[in-house]
């Protein structure tokens, strides 16, 4: 819930980008930030710190304001936040309800999650400071349209998006809360998307999909062996716990990647020779 004011705070303020790229976080070496927001002539960010626990909001004329990371009311800390924005001069008015979750509680309203392990938080943010690390490389290799490794606050999903450049059909929608409008806007493009979501095992998941689903991406060869097409979420599934007990977690989680991207792309009919490249060509050059 937190994490879901932030954002809609950033999409209050960002202009529109293609498939809402604008409303998204991004790891960073303390937490998740929103990066540098406009506002008027400056700028402002917000960024959660799991290491000192705090919201920090800071802006371009040198004005900071923290609210403490601890267990308290949703309620409490949407008000503790907007007050803050208020206190620094950034007018901002958010839709107060969270989106694709059931119940959607109003933020004012929400007395019933009060919860905050900073523990929990923390070692959630390392899984996702790992997963940045070895999804930026994998996206290294695409010089066709592909998204940042973002922080989608709505599923709480980092996620790495590659586009082929074709439209895609309509979506249908149909997620919790959330008009289907949103969806048509981001999945407006033929993709194949890969990333982590606390879902899905034990310590969470690894997935990758893609949109429209071509024929014979199910039951495409991919690596590693632990990893599995379900077929409930239409999507292929690789268990946190198995890639962190692995010999080579990188290599793993890398094979991942790269072969459930292959499914999209091969079965689909990319033009992968326009779409990818050799991230290292310069290297010799260094």
């Amino acid at each position: 819930m937190w994490t879901q004011i932030v954002g809609k705070v950033r999409l209050a303020h960002a202009p529109l980008m293609n498939h809402w790229w604008q409303v998204t976080l991004y790891v960073s070496p303390r937490g998740l930030t929103t990066s540098a927001i406009p506002y008027g002539s400056g700028a402002f960010d917000i960024e959660f710190d799991f290491i000192d626990h705090q919201l920090r909001i800071r802006t371009s004329d040198g004005a900071v304001r923290t609210v403490a990371l601890e267990p308290k009311p949703v309620a409490r800390f949407y008000a503790e936040t907007m007050r803050a924005l208020d206190e620094v001069g950034i007018e901002t008015r958010i839709q107060a309800h969270p989106n694709e979750v059931e119940p959607a509680i109003p933020f004012a309203e929400d007395d019933r999650h009060a919860s905050y392990d900073a523990t929990a938080a923390r070692l959630f943010w390392r899984q996702l400071l790992q997963a940045h690390r070895v999804m930026g490389d994998f996206r290294s290799g695409f010089i066709g349209k592909v998204s940042p490794v973002h922080y989608f606050w709505g599923a709480m999903d980092l996620a790495c998006t590659r586009f082929s450049g074709r439209p895609a059909p309509r979506h249908p929608g149909g997620a919790p809360n959330c008009g289907d409008w949103v969806m048509v806007e981001g999945y407006s493009r033929e993709l194949s998307s890969c990333g982590f979501w606390p879902g899905g095992g034990e310590e969470g998941a690894f997935y990758a999909y893609a949109y429209p689903e071509p024929e014979g991406f199910a039951d495409y060869p991919v690596a590693p062996a632990d990893a599995f097409y379900s077929r409930e979420n239409g999507q292929f599934i690789l268990a946190y716990e198995d890639v962190r007990t692995a010999d080579d977690p990188d290599g793993v989680l890398s094979a991942f990647l790269r072969t459930t991207y292959e499914a999209a792309a091969e079965r689909g009919g990319w033009d992968r020779s326009m779409l990818e490249t050799d991230p290292h060509r310069w290297q010799d050059f260094q």
